[in-house]
């Protein structure tokens, strides 16, 4: 393939100059329309060495789509996600989300990660590179950008604040996690 080894997943509106824009409606700068609930996807394996998945894999059903981003995705590539944390008011208002997520989901992709279930696939990541849980930032929830620290201070305060009346008392928007291939 040559150009771009960078895939933005779901772009919508937000194309990206240099990567590949794949959306399922043919909105301008998209380079390539798919309905990323049929597989495969029109690229060969190992066609990319990062993915953009701005909140798109809410929409999708989890297991293929992941099947399919780590058949496209390069060795050593990056995988960037961001979607509702299960907290979240941003994914119970959408009705075409399909789910939220923990901190944790994305580790069951991962040999040796918290669940200890990666038998369940087929395929499976090398790591979780970054993950972070993101808050709402507006002048009526001032504390958030303090709460946004603390829990991400470390992965043991992250799943203290999800298993917690915390997650209750100061909802969360997202989730951004980096996996590599």
């Amino acid at each position: 393939m040559n150009g771009p080894r960078r895939l933005n997943l779901g772009c919508g509106h937000d194309v990206r100059r240099g990567w590949i824009n794949l959306d399922v409606m043919a909105l301008p700068g998209v380079d390539v329309v798919h309905n990323l609930d049929e597989v495969p996807f029109p690229f060969a394996d190992a066609a990319f060495d990062e993915i953009e998945c701005q909140d798109v894999i809410e929409h999708l059903d989890l297991v293929p789509t992941m099947h399919e981003l780590h058949r496209v995705l390069a060795p050593g590539g990056r995988l960037h996600i961001r979607s509702p944390h299960f907290t979240s008011f941003v994914f119970w208002a959408d009705p075409t989300h399909r789910r939220a997520f923990s901190i944790a989901t994305f580790g069951f992709f991962v040999p040796g990660q918290s669940s200890k279930r990666d038998y369940y696939f087929e395929f499976a990541f090398s790591a979780v590179e970054r993950s972070a849980i993101s808050f709402h930032k507006t002048p009526r929830q001032p504390w958030n950008r303090i709460v946004e620290r603390l829990v991400n201070h470390s992965p043991t305060l992250q799943y203290y604040y999800e298993a917690t009346f915390l997650a209750r008392l100061f909802p969360a928007l997202n989730i951004e996690v980096t996996l590599v291939r």
